[in-house]
């Protein structure tokens, strides 16, 4: 009886976690759930995991000679993997290294490049980009693959990876390679766990002159690999081994779309909507929330600078903060720092959060890349140049914020004026007059209609609200963001389902609701009626049915449902209509927390209407 009673509370203790948020619930009584949730299972802290090599090959492969042997003169050493193809092919692979190196492939030589190199590794947006290439005829099944690395006494390394996509959606490709030990009779498959290599060095690296010969000279390795045997190596016998296995700090329970604290625009925009869930309800948790996140990648930096530079765990925890030039890790995670700057005149680390947002000024000013011509944030992925609509949300807000920041009368001018002109050049860019939409993005190089995606309509009306909040009403494109943003409003209104929703392509009725979009043009139409840009009368039930909508999809214990996950740029609508959904995705949770902040601005003024009468 005990068993069954205990059987029925777990029953009802499930029920109860699935059931939605009363109907009574003010918006600000529906996001304190949410809010309360993103307290409760944010840790904010890493954990130590093994480091665990990937055998699909679709990565940087990196082989650390310098820290496995630790050794700070001239010498050469041998790194030894099998690649295993699906087929007969040949492949392309980028390499870099510093000094000589050598690659066989089954025996024959096919790379060759002697004399002292620096390593040049370029963080791009969305790729690392090496600058040698070489290529590999594979036969079907496994590859031998043998490289030689020489060091002058210095940095020691050898990086190796299949050409990068570049972000790009790719709706045809070779499957990728495998790559490791695995399937080897002579290591056992508890060593083929912890790395894809064997290495075995140091061996001499002679000088003759100012010339140095070891990479010339062969060694016992070239002639005939054996396991479980010793080579005469540069001060004792070697033999082969693998190299140095690190232990990483992740963060705790990632899922396909990450964490409520990873380095990105959606957690950030998560502690920017905390710090005005708790101006508005006076509840210090929330700012308290916001300021651990930031305190917490900002502690983060040498840690994940270490993690990426010097153990080469390039896609660890957080690595987006190291070198990343895209507005997605640069300027629209870094919007809870310069708010609290905004806000706080006094806290502890005020000084860290100055320094880290004068860089970010920097770069907005003068070191993100722009359109040629147009002098609007672009993007080299997927391929240069790319004008994407996210941008507009990823920069134009951090403008907003940095010219309301900024002491300065001219340079402060400068920068509202340049997120103006950046409203009206995305929208020369990326809207679609025939549809009255924007699309997704635009290349510059080829004349391609990308779909309406509903989230991307979002950040372009965002940004767009952002502007106008800030901006002069005499101020000279005033009036014609304005007008744009009605006529935002007016089209947007046709794609609303009778329950409320928006569907993830917006004129694709066919399509799954979508919380996120949905959430976001609540909150932009909210924000209109507010500040009195749209008529209450006409928008003011649009506004009401979406949030009502997405009331339904927020549960009593704050879980979120139905929010699509992160989405590159596609010319094909079937990847949108497609698209991974999930629970609590924070896209969705910032967004729905800003609607719910509008929407409660907006029916106080209703309240202060009333009262007024």
């Amino acid at each position: 009886m005990k068993n069954h009673l205990f059987l029925l509370a777990c029953l009802s203790s499930c029920l109860s976690v699935a059931q939605p948020v009363p109907t009574t619930d003010t918006p600000l009584d529906v996001i304190k759930r949410i809010g309360d949730k993103l307290i409760r299972d944010t840790p904010f802290s890493y954990r130590l995991v093994r480091a665990t090599p990937s055998t699909t090959f679709d990565g940087l492969q990196a082989i650390d000679f310098g820290r496995t042997f630790t050794l700070c003169k001239p010498a050469v050493a041998y790194a030894y993997t099998r690649l295993t193809a699906p087929g007969n092919q040949t492949r392309t692979l980028q390499v870099e290294h510093n000094d000589g190196c050598k690659i066989w492939l089954n025996g024959q030589l096919v790379y060759e490049k002697k004399g002292n190199h620096a390593i040049n590794i370029v963080h791009d947006e969305r790729s690392i980009e090496l600058p040698n290439v070489l290529k590999l005829t594979l036969h079907k099944g496994a590859n031998d693959l043998l490289i030689k690395s020489e060091t002058a006494g210095k940095d020691w390394r050898v990086y190796l990876q299949p050409p990068s996509t570049k972000g790009a959606v790719l709706t045809s490709e070779q499957a990728p390679l495998t790559i490791g030990l695995h399937g080897l009779d002579s290591v056992d498959s508890s060593v083929a766990d912890l790395s894809n290599w064997l290495v075995i060095g140091p061996f001499a690296n002679p000088a003759s002159g100012a010339t140095r010969t070891g990479l010339d000279k062969a060694n016992g390795p070239e002639t005939g690999i054996q396991f479980g045997t010793m080579y005469g190596g540069l001060e004792a016998p070697v033999t082969w081994t693998i190299p140095k296995v690190d232990v990483l700090g992740d963060v705790y329970n990632p899922l396909t779309w990450g964490t409520n604290y990873n380095w990105n625009y959606h957690n950030g925009g998560v502690a920017w909507a905390m710090q005005q869930l708790a101006e508005q309800t006076g509840e210090k948790k929330y700012d308290d929330f916001a300021s651990r996140f930031c305190d917490f990648q900002l502690a983060s930096i040498p840690f994940v600078r270490y993690q990426v530079k010097t153990l080469n765990a390039v896609n660890s925890a957080n690595y987006q903060l190291v070198d990343t030039p895209l507005l997605d890790f640069t300027l629209a995670p870094a919007l809870p720092f310069i708010y609290r700057l905004r806000k706080n005149q006094s806290f502890a680390n005020r000084t860290d959060y100055e320094s880290f947002i004068a860089n970010m000024i920097k770069y907005a000013r003068f070191e993100q890349i722009r359109l040629p011509g147009s002098g609007i944030y672009t993007r080299t992925t997927p391929e240069k140049y790319t004008t994407w609509a996210d941008d507009m949300f990823m920069g134009i807000p951090f403008l907003v914020q940095a010219a309301q920041y900024t002491p300065d009368a001219t340079t402060r001018k400068a920068i509202l004026d340049d997120a103006a002109s950046q409203v009206l050049g995305f929208t020369k860019q990326v809207w679609d007059p025939a549809a009255n939409l924007y699309m997704h993005a635009r290349y510059s190089n080829r004349d391609v209609k990308l779909p309406h995606w509903t989230r991307a309509n979002g950040w372009a009306i965002w940004a767009t609200s952002e502007v106008l909040v800030a901006l002069p009403n005499d101020h000279p494109q005033y009036q014609s963001i304005l007008n744009q943003y009605r006529k935002h409003v007016q089209s947007l209104v046709r794609y609303q389902t009778e329950a409320g929703f928006w569907p993830n392509v917006m004129d694709r009725p066919d399509g799954k609701i979508e919380v996120s979009g949905t959430a976001i043009l609540t909150m932009a139409m909210a924000r209109g009626i507010t500040h009195g840009w749209i008529d209450a009368q006409q928008y003011k039930p649009i506004v009401v049915k979406g949030w009502n909508a997405l009331k339904t999809q927020v549960d009593a214990d704050g879980t979120v449902h139905n929010i699509c996950m992160g989405t590159m740029c596609s010319e094909d609508v079937n990847y949108y209509l497609n698209r991974p959904y999930f629970d609590n995705d924070t896209h969705g949770l910032f967004a729905v927390l800003f609607a719910a902040l509008e929407v409660n601005q907006m029916l106080a003024g209703d309240l202060q209407r009333l009262k007024g009468r």
